[in-house]
């Protein structure tokens, strides 16, 4: 669902529930956050979230484990661990079970990887399969990580290239080197888990992942929740191979043009970044990484630190006063 449709339909539902009738709920409809925080006591606070979707490769296992891996990496996100997990699943009737075992696996080979337990789940009969997981976090009530803490001054940090969502795109058509698929791949079925804990180790101010909004729609909504302008240096984004490739072949997703419609009055570009750039930078990433902002005296122990635990790391841009998103 496109952006501005979410948002219309929301709208009943923060109107039904109101944060101030539920002091536990930290983080709700109203915060608008990557995930759901509920205070249980106040050392613990439970982190809920949800996400699945279509096949992005074809193989049933690397499926399996990448959406495993998107809808983990929220929790992540809010500064949590996961601890819990069940499988939301749909399937054709005549998909053979060896394949749907093969997802299921994946999956689950990635919930343990994460440190947590796959416990059960949900599966219905659908035409197209569907698949994805239901996650508890857990996360100390007094460090719960937003959007919404970006400062002045901040330096803004990026730990996954960007394009995997244009390169399985042009795959589903058979434009992708297959090199430049398996990269992809690679980067999609990575766990946030370490870029998370070194980020919470350097003292991030504002954290949340790059995924279906792509790296502008997320950049926008960590502009308006934290009330500054985040400016990219182009120069400075990674990209997968193959990415910049297929944005010079306009082999974009339907999901690009839904991105810009929504953000596109929240962004300026420089007047030299062409036009198929700007639409790589809308197009939606799946299971992408984490983008921060931080002081800038703590960037040079987090590069050390990422560098150490081989963990990849890109100082992207900045954080200045203003309001919206600026690619220069």
């Amino acid at each position: 669902m496109g952006p501005e449709t979410l948002a219309q339909v929301l709208r009943p539902l923060r109107a039904l529930f109101h944060a101030a009738d539920y002091p536990e709920l930290l983080v709700g409809l109203e915060v608008a956050d990557d995930a759901a925080v509920w205070r249980i006591t106040d050392e613990v606070a439970v982190i809920q979230t949800l996400d699945f979707f279509t096949p992005v490769v074809d193989d049933p296992y690397l499926y399996g484990a990448i959406a495993a891996a998107n809808a983990m990496s929220d929790v992540y996100a809010m500064g949590g661990e996961v601890a819990l997990a069940l499988n939301i699943a749909a399937f054709p009737k005549d998909l053979p079970p060896e394949m749907i075992a093969e997802v299921l696996r994946g999956g689950g080979e990635k919930v343990a990887e994460a440190g947590g337990v796959l416990a059960g789940g949900h599966t219905i009969d659908d035409e197209e399969p569907k698949y994805g997981l239901a996650v508890m976090g857990l996360v100390h009530p007094q460090r719960i990580l937003t959007k919404g803490g970006a400062r002045p001054g901040d330096a803004l940090v990026l730990t996954k290239p960007l394009g995997v969502g244009l390169v399985a795109t042009a795959a589903k058509g058979d434009e992708a080197d297959p090199a430049h698929l398996a990269e992809a791949v690679a980067s999609m079925a990575r766990l946030n888990r370490t870029a998370a804990r070194l980020l919470r180790e350097a003292g991030v101010d504002a954290l949340t992942d790059i995924t279906g909004f792509a790296l502008l729609g997320h950049g926008c909504e960590m502009a308006e929740k934290s009330g500054v302008r985040l400016r990219f240096d182009l120069a400075r984004l990674p990209f997968v191979r193959g990415a910049r490739e297929y944005a010079d072949a306009w082999l974009f997703p339907a999901g690009t043009c839904n991105n810009e419609t929504a953000y596109k009055p929240c962004v300026s570009f420089a007047p030299e970044i062409p036009e198929e750039v700007q639409q790589l930078l809308y197009t939606p990433e799946t299971s992408g990484g984490l983008l921060a902002a931080l002081r800038p005296e703590k960037v040079a122990g987090l590069l050390a630190a990422c560098a150490a635990a081989g963990q990849e790391c890109w100082v992207v841009g900045e954080v200045v006063e203003g309001e919206g998103v600026e690619l220069r």
